[in-house]
């Protein structure tokens, strides 16, 4: 059985956390990993308050075990998500696309635990002055919003530039992933992709599909300076790269991704929808329930862990 402080810090069985997809990360996703012992995360993205209370009360009512709900912190409704987590007492709390220093005081004072996601070592010590709990370090082979910085690298340098907890995210899915992490000084990981194609995660089978389909070159980068976004390759990106190209206006950037992402994951439109997924997704091949991924990730891992071992003197 693997075990780190995580497992202490936050009551869970396995330092596992799902990343927090807007519009994939819902309650039943959250659920599923929280009740087979990881932590389930739910993707508030920009969607308002009463939506998000209704994600939390479906995994209220399948699990006692903690999640957590990641807020994006460019939504129009961040002081309102804000209040309802800590109306709503939520165990966990990690964030994304900007700094959650203003909430820090008020989130810990309720009892919450502060995971910011952080793609550089200046944002991670500035954050842990901050108060946060924990880190999630996360590299440029992730599905969504990227930094600049790939996870081999990010990961140790945040590391030692901290103390405290730090969660390895992007470009992993696998045990020998998860077993890379903790060398690496993560005291945990987090995982998205591979959780898109968990059986209780609702996104439209197309989309699942397509990442079971990929291929080791199949996701690109697109959008525009501090807005880069990584998907798998369909018509839509390639409009990006025509825009791109041409030098486009920010204003038509955000008109061409508007609404990309419920294309892909509502109404399974995976050539014009944002199909958002790490570089690990050629690794992903099948869709089974989330307890049995977590569960052979960690086995694998321990096989990892002591095979490796055998290099010792």
């Amino acid at each position: 059985m693997i075990r780190t402080e995580l497992c202490q810090l936050l009551g869970i069985k396995y330092p596992i956390f799902q990343g927090g997809m807007a519009w994939v990360a819902t309650g039943e996703l959250a659920a599923a990993v929280s009740k087979a012992g990881a932590l389930g995360i739910i993707g508030a993205g920009n969607a308002p308050p009463e939506i998000v209370r209704k994600e939390i009360k479906k995994v209220k009512d399948s699990t006692d075990n903690p999640f957590g709900v990641n807020v994006y912190y460019m939504s129009p409704y961040v002081d309102e998500i804000i209040s309802l987590i800590i109306e709503e007492k939520v165990p966990v709390i990690t964030t994304g696309g900007g700094n959650p220093g203003k909430h820090i005081n008020a989130l810990k004072s309720a009892g919450i635990k502060v995971f910011p996601v952080v793609a550089s070592v200046a944002l991670a010590k500035r954050l842990e002055r901050l108060g946060v709990d924990g880190l999630i370090a996360e590299g440029m082979e992730c599905g969504g919003h990227i930094g600049d910085i790939a996870t081999m690298p990010l990961v140790p340098q945040i590391v030692r530039a901290v103390n405290v907890p730090v969660i390895a995210a992007g470009g992993i899915a696998t045990g020998e992933g998860f077993a890379a992490a903790l060398a690496l000084g993560a005291v945990g990981i987090q995982m998205g992709t591979r959780f898109i194609c968990a059986s209780e995660c609702t996104v439209h089978k197309n989309y699942k599909e397509a990442i079971i389909k990929a291929k080791d070159r199949d996701t690109v980068v697109t959008g525009f300076s501090g807005h880069y976004v990584r998907v798998l390759k369909n018509r839509l990106a390639r409009q990006f790269k025509e825009l791109e190209e041409r030098g486009a206006s920010t204003e038509e950037f955000e008109a061409l991704g508007a609404g990309g992402l419920r294309k892909a994951v509502v109404d399974g439109d995976i050539e014009y929808g944002s199909v958002m997924a790490g570089q690990i997704a050629a690794l992903v091949d099948d869709v089974k329930p989330a307890k049995e991924i977590i569960e052979e990730i960690v086995a694998e891992a321990e096989e990892v862990i002591i095979k490796i071992s055998r290099y010792l003197d």
